[in-house]
């Protein structure tokens, strides 16, 4: 039955666990409070390590808390993270997005860093600081980084946090044991979605979406052993999903993958979501790597990484390149189906005359494929970081509340 006004904005009959306030999705304050309670706190992966196999390789990472950071391969090998800032008076270092350099130089006033963070000369810095001033006093913010689970970038900007090891816990135990082998990035594409980056995480949170994928719907809905999977939820906001066989051949023009991967069962598929936007998604001969960099409320941007065994054969690496493509390129059969979905929901949520509109996660069934558990665990996590309820984020006292309330008022 149609519902008025009044009945749209009314609270769900859910537990306040269940569903939450579309205003986690557009509200500005809301966004920069993420940025400082979620993201600079958090460990992040910024790239991996095969992205800078040399030494003096750099690539740079745009981090949501806003530094931009340069992540550099050593002179010793050692991977290391800076802002990419120079300390005399706050200019970019570097300008393109990944090189090969034996010193970063400011082009503002000519100083000089070297693959440790150290200033490694200062322009008439004698003449003009005498011995006030030196290289010395003048090293790069260094960021805190580690290299770990399959070999990615991972950074940190909080001096203070608990190691990676601590934030991962056991969540990425399901597929720990297939990424021991060295792995390589042989693709990389990036896109800008106007949606909120937790639209995006939630379509990876939940599979009862799959109808609006025809692939999926034939290769893993239709097929026995799709509604046996569970959700298993890890601290801090992480989830898996267990493996299952996926079908490949009952695409009409498909055919099992003919590469497989280490430890996997023919058509295995083991994916992981890890808190606040990343995603590990191993399927038969690929893993897909997706990272989250939320640019505003309303607007995010995503890295797709695909990547294969660094001991591939020329032939080996061309069959998992078509299996990657088939699948998750920019043209493939899934990813741009899912771009719509989020497409879609941002826009609706950004229409304020909508006013109190819910998004629900109620369905339950045993922690199944269709159960919303894994949306439910992650804005648990989103409240416990946030100190806000995901149901209620504001109170009656806050000032947006007030004048989202004076909108509605006038607009009627």
């Amino acid at each position: 039955m149609p519902r008025s006004g009044r009945q749209w904005q009314e609270r769900p009959s859910f537990p306040g666990t269940h569903f939450v306030d579309t205003r986690l999705y557009t509200e500005p304050n809301l966004f920069r409070e993420e940025q400082v309670n979620i993201f600079a706190r958090t460990w992040l992966i910024a790239c991996h390590e095969s992205e800078v196999p040399s030494p003096f390789d750099y690539r740079t990472f745009r981090h949501p808390a806003g530094p931009e950071l340069v992540v550099f391969r050593g002179d010793d090998g050692a991977v290391r993270s800076f802002y990419n800032i120079c300390p005399h008076r706050g200019n970019i270092l570097v300008h393109e997005p990944a090189g090969n350099a034996h010193k970063l130089l400011c082009i503002f006033h000519g100083w000089s860093f070297d693959c440790r963070g150290n200033c490694a000369g200062i322009t008439r810095g004698k003449e003009g600081y005498q011995d006030r001033f030196g290289t010395a006093d003048a090293g790069l913010r260094e960021v805190r980084t580690e290299v770990n689970y399959g070999g990615f970038i991972w950074v940190n900007i909080d001096d203070d946090a608990p190691p990676l090891r601590a934030f991962i816990g056991d969540a990425l135990e399901l597929i720990e044991p297939h990424i021991r082998e060295p792995l390589e990035v042989f693709h990389f594409h990036k896109v800008v979605v106007n949606t909120n980056y937790k639209l995006w995480h939630d379509t990876n949170s939940e599979f009862y979406h799959d109808y609006m994928h025809y692939f999926n719907r034939v290769t893993g809905m239709l097929q026995p052993g799709y509604f046996d999977r569970k959700y298993k939820s890890y601290a801090n906001g992480h989830v898996s999903v267990g493996s299952m066989q996926v079908r490949y051949d009952k695409y009409e023009g498909g055919q099992e993958r003919a590469v497989g991967w280490p430890g996997l069962a023919p058509g295995g598929w083991v994916l992981i979501d890890l808190f606040p936007g990343m995603t590990y998604n191993l399927r038969t001969s690929v893993i897909r790597l997706d990272t989250i960099v939320p640019l505003s409320p309303n607007q995010t941007l995503i890295e797709f990484r695909g990547l294969g065994l660094k001991s591939d054969s020329p032939e080996q690496r061309a069959s998992r390149v078509r299996d990657h493509n088939s699948i998750w390129g920019p043209f493939g059969r899934n990813l741009h189906e899912d771009l719509l979905g989020v497409r879609g929901q941002g826009g609706a949520m950004r229409d304020e005359t909508t006013g109190g509109r819910w998004v629900l996660h109620g369905r339950e069934e045993d922690s199944g494929i269709h159960d919303e558990v894994g949306m439910r665990h992650y804005y648990a996590e989103w409240s416990r970081r946030m100190g806000r309820l995901a149901s209620e984020p504001f109170s009656e006292t806050d000032s947006d509340v007030r004048d989202r309330t004076a909108l509605r008022v006038d607009r009627t």
